[in-house]
């Protein structure tokens, strides 16, 4: 490490090749942090990000089962990273410049073209036909095989999610999270006056399977909330071993597993497989979304909820009726046009660049003693500070800076990771994102 690599003339000439392709390829190899370049000195190889800076503590600690009261927290969070001024690395959103917004836009006006009378009647559930079918083709990308009829258009994947909630746990009972979880999960279990258990989750492997396992069998646990792909806020996508033996788990003790797939076509390395792909039994409950892809105003999500599909249908209806129709007819027409998957490998590689560049940054403004994940998908990064930082207490202090981050403590019902927090990486890099970190590692620097 530290080596100086051959001069770009040099290697132009070995290779014979102009001296731009070989800058090109260097410029490739410094973006991705593999090699830097020195004033006045060349290039040399750089010291991985992996030995510069660690990775999140994996707490193994479990806790009985707790009501959730996180709400009036979380709901003061999510108003505060809504203000249209702040810096965006609270929300997980991507940057609206990366998505297709044209191409829907002219989808839109064709189907309103086509169905001018598309507003006077109900997509009633399932949903749009033709998009149930593209949904139902594209479950091939990650091993399942669905037929149209099984899917259920929801209003995003929080609708799915509290669907299948409602559809297989009762008010009281007992729901087994992943620590840390997405706190929209938390939201939802409130909501419902159900009551959660959390089990330890490492930042590789995900939750562990024997500490479930334990739960279900001393707890009277009735469903597990996963989330598999590009889990939110980790990271990581679990090895397929894995995926099997979680189904395989919910089959021999009948627990439900709610499967939220909302960033599985956003993983680096290409289209993984769902947990449900290896279900045989109907236990598994898969719900997703095309808002961190496509287009989040559009609200369109789905479910397929196995043998608990007819429940979850009628559940649909009483709830809100029917989905928007025209946000599905538009969708639809853009997976029918064949151009997704050529989109997503776009979107792969970029939103790849924005994690690495956030997470150098990130070791080089924030104190020693922080730790970062290492992604496979998605644009979300898990960052742990050093114990002296409180992680609201830096929220508060980012607010006045007009910078919004997400802290940590709204990751689980019993407020652990008080020294952690979730920097979103969903927007292009720029001057205004390289200043909030630089800020924040002053916050950070200031509180210690």
């Amino acid at each position: 490490m530290g080596d100086r690599v051959p001069s770009v003339r040099f290697l132009g000439r070995q290779h014979r090749v102009s001296i731009s392709t070989v800058l090109q390829a260097y410029f490739w190899l410094e973006g991705r942090g593999y090699i830097e370049a020195r004033p006045r000195s060349g290039f040399y190889v750089r010291l991985p990000f992996t030995e510069r800076i660690p990775e999140p503590k994996f707490e193994e600690r479990e806790s009985p089962p707790h009501k959730v009261e996180t709400g009036a927290v979380i709901d003061e969070v999510l108003r505060s990273i809504a203000k249209p001024f702040m810096t965006p690395l609270g929300a997980a959103l991507p940057g609206p410049e990366i998505l297709p917004t044209n191409r829907l836009n002219l989808l839109l006006r064709r189907a309103i073209n086509q169905r001018p009378f598309h507003s006077g009647s109900y997509a009633f559930p399932p949903g749009w036909d033709a998009l149930c079918r593209q949904i139902a083709r594209r479950s091939l990308e990650f091993g399942c095989n669905f037929a149209p009829s099984d899917i259920v258009i929801t209003c995003g994947a929080m609708e799915a999610l509290n669907l299948a909630l409602r559809a297989v746990v009762r008010s009281g009972e007992v729901v087994a999270i992943e620590s840390p979880t997405y706190f929209g999960v938390l939201q939802a279990i409130e909501s419902l006056g159900m009551r959660t258990i959390e089990i330890p989750t490492h930042p590789h492997t995900g939750m562990d399977l024997e500490a479930l396992e334990n739960a279900i069998r001393n707890h009277h646990v009735k469903a597990c909330v996963v989330m598999t792909n590009c889990h939110n806020p980790l990271g990581y996508v679990l090895a397929d071993e894995q995926k099997r033996a979680l189904a395989d788990l919910a089959a021999r003790y009948e627990v439900p597993v709610i499967e939220d797939d909302l960033y599985g076509d956003l993983a680096f390395e290409g289209r993984p497989r769902t947990a449900k792909s290896f279900d045989q039994a109907g236990m598994v409950l898969l719900c997703s979304s095309f808002s961190k892809a496509l287009a989040p105003g559009f609200r369109v999500g789905w479910i397929h909820a196995g043998r608990f599909r007819v429940h979850v249908e009628r559940l649909k209806f009483i709830t809100t009726v029917a989905a928007a129709s025209l946000p599905q007819m538009a969708l639809a027409a853009f997976l029918e046009s064949g151009g997704y998957e050529r989109y997503l490998r776009r979107l792969r590689v970029i939103f790849s660049d924005q994690v690495q560049t956030m997470s150098r940054a990130i070791a080089k403004y924030f104190p020693e003693g922080t730790r970062v994940t290492r992604p496979m998908g998605g644009y979300l990064l898990w960052t742990e500070l050093p114990k002296r930082v409180d992680a609201f207490g830096l929220y508060r202090a980012a607010l006045r800076e007009n910078i919004s981050i997400l802290p940590g403590i709204i990751f689980s019902p019993t407020a652990r990771f008080k020294h952690h927090i979730r920097i979103s990486c969903g927007y292009p890099w720029s001057e205004e994102l390289d200043r909030a970190l630089v800020v924040l590692g002053r916050l950070c620097q200031r509180a210690m």
